[in-house]
């Protein structure tokens, strides 16, 4: 299942009208614990206990100390989506289609979260994670 956020909140409203049942955002009746507004330290640890893989625009998101340390606590599991260049919805959903097999693939080869991959038109690569800033590293 998807998840995305209201970054890319137009990119799962195209989703959902082509029919697809894989996708909730902010607001989507199936997901009302999250509704439009929802500040991102609410919702991502609603999306990573329920295993959705986040489909965002936020680049800071995975970095920030707190949500980063919700990346680590709640497994959360995300696809920056883009380039350098802004991309509308409509060339959202082109790039997340022409990729999305090879996404699949690597969720399944990626397992359980935290992880972070960037897709861009060039094709999928990991992004990496800082480690969280409320452990503490041995050594």
């Amino acid at each position: 299942m998807y998840f995305t956020d209201e970054n890319t909140l137009g990119l799962g409203k195209l989703l959902q009208r082509r029919g697809r049942l894989d996708v909730v955002y902010p607001g989507h009746s199936d997901l009302p614990e999250i509704p439009r507004g929802t500040a991102d330290l609410e919702w991502l640890p609603i999306v990573g206990d329920r295993q959705y893989i986040v489909v965002s625009r936020e680049r800071r998101i995975r970095s920030r100390p707190a949500e980063l340390r919700a990346y680590h606590e709640h497994g959360v599991r995300s696809v920056w989506i883009g380039a350098k260049q802004d991309m509308g919805p409509q060339q959202q959903l082109e790039l997340f289609l022409r990729h999305e097999d090879r996404l699949r693939r690597e969720i399944v080869k990626r397992g359980p979260g935290p992880w972070a991959l960037a897709m861009t038109p060039t094709g999928l690569r990991p992004l990496k994670l800082r480690p969280n800033p409320g452990s503490r590293s041995m050594g």
